[in-house]
This record gives structure tokens, C-alpha cells and sequence, in this order.
């Protein structure tokens, strides 16, 4: 398969650094007098490491095009269903969820809102206990976890060994949010992602594959409001 990437010049670089930006197109920043034929060798040899990173479902998010406004009758995502949002009558001060979100008028001018706070409740309710138990089970302690907001990554472990979760992952299905988390976890154990990183995370989550391609097909999900 052709590698497609942009060249950009400049003469006061000295090294040549290869970049995969957000959308996944790949830079080559080269010194004003590398010829082409060098660095077409060289990206060529990295050609296994721009695969990986131009097709990594925790990093890159896919275009997607303008979000709408929730309007009655509308669906929103949760745990890999769609179900329908109603705006409906009635005294109360949050939004319900019975197989259904129903959202009181006098919220309907801020639901958007209404509805990310919703989320970020259900993912602390079912994302944080899952990472303590997934934990366990891997015989490693981080130090805190936490749901937060990030448009491009749904998990991550920092150097303090902190791990945090992307709020919109409560909207994928179970299985996808066991494999995130078991990730994340892994990075206690193995840093980078090595053979042995993979073989951790697959022995942990039967479904990893079946997860990435999810998480790949559906990144589009990181750059809503909702």
C-alpha cells in the first residue's frame, strides 16, 4: 500500500522527524537539503510504525460532521444502544432514563447539557468501580482514576500513575469500556505497547479485537458536545 504524507522543509532543522497529525495525515519535517530519494527511505522504514499510529482507535479521532441540536424524538448513545430523547412534562429537576431519556421541559433549552452531566454521572457509576475491579484482578495499583473530558483519547495512564477515562466512553458498548480500562491498567504493568502489553490486555479482554475495531469505526464520538 502507497504511503501518502506532506513534506515540509525548513532550513534551519537539522533532523528529520516524521509526525501523524489528529487526522491522521502523516508530515515529514526534513532539512531544506534532503533529497526525495532519502526520504522516501526513510519513511519507507518506518512504515510499520506509521501504520500503527495512523490506525491507534485510542488516539485519532475520525471527521465527523457538525453536531445537531437534540431536538423530541432524537436519540443519544448509550453503552452501544441508541435510544430516544423525549422532552415531557413533568416537576423534575434532572433527566430520567427508562429505556428512554426523558427530559423535563423546563430543562429543554439547556438539555445538551442536562445530558453530558447525565453521562458523567453513569460513566463515575460504572466506569470507576469496574477499573477498581479490573485492577485487582491484574494485581496492579494506580493512584487515582477519574472520568474528565478529552477530545482525543478515551483512556489514558500518566507518568503518576493516574488513570482517566473519557466521559463519552460510556457510550460504547460494555465490552469496549472492560477493554479501555484493561489498557489503561496495562500501561502499570508495561509501559509501551509492546507484544507482551497485548498479550496482557488479550488475556484480560476476550473481545479486544472486536473493542479496537469499535473504537475505530466510531471515534467520531470524541469530537461531540454530546
Amino acid at each position: 500500500m502507497e504511503l501518502v504524507y506532506t513534506i515540509k522543509r525548513s532550513p534551519n532543522r537539522k533532523k528529520l522527524t516524521i509526525t501523524v497529525e489528529r487526522d491522521r495525515s502523516v508530515v515529514v519535517h526534513a532539512p531544506e537539503s534532503t533529497s526525495e530519494e532519502k526520504i522516501q527511505a526513510i519513511v519507507e522504514s518506518k512504515r510499520k510504525w506509521i501504520y500503527e499510529k495512523t490506525k491507534h482507535a485510542q488516539k485519532y479521532a475520525l471527521p465527523h460532521p457538525p453536531g445537531k441540536e437534540l431536538v423530541n424524538g432524537e436519540s443519544a448513545l448509550y453503552l452501544g444502544r441508541q435510544y430516544q430523547i423525549e422532552v415531557v412534562q413533568n416537576s423534575s429537576e434532572e433527566i430520567r432514563f427508562e429505556q428512554r431519556f426523558l427530559i423535563p421541559a423546563r430543562l429543554s433549552a439547556e438539555r445538551k447539557q442536562v445530558l453530558r452531566n447525565w453521562y458523567m454521572n453513569k460513566a463515575r457509576e460504572k466506569i470507576l468501580p469496574r477499573t477498581k475491579k479490573f485492577a485487582n484482578d491484574l494485581g496492579v495499583a494506580f493512584t487515582n482514576a477519574k472520568i474528565v473530558d478529552n477530545r482525543y483519547r478515551w483512556g489514558s495512564c500518566t507518568i503518576k500513575d493516574n488513570i482517566n477515562f473519557n466521559w463519552r466512553l460510556i457510550k460504547a458498548p460494555m465490552y469496549v469500556v472492560d477493554y479501555v480500562i484493561i489498557h489503561e491498567l496495562t500501561h502499570l504493568l508495561e509501559a509501551n505497547h509492546t507484544p507482551r502489553f497485548w498479550n496482557i490486555v488479550r488475556a484480560q479482554s476476550s473481545k479486544m479485537d472486536k473493542a479496537k475495531q469499535w473504537l475505530l469505526e466510531n471515534g467520531q464520538i470524541l469530537e461531540e458536545d454530546i
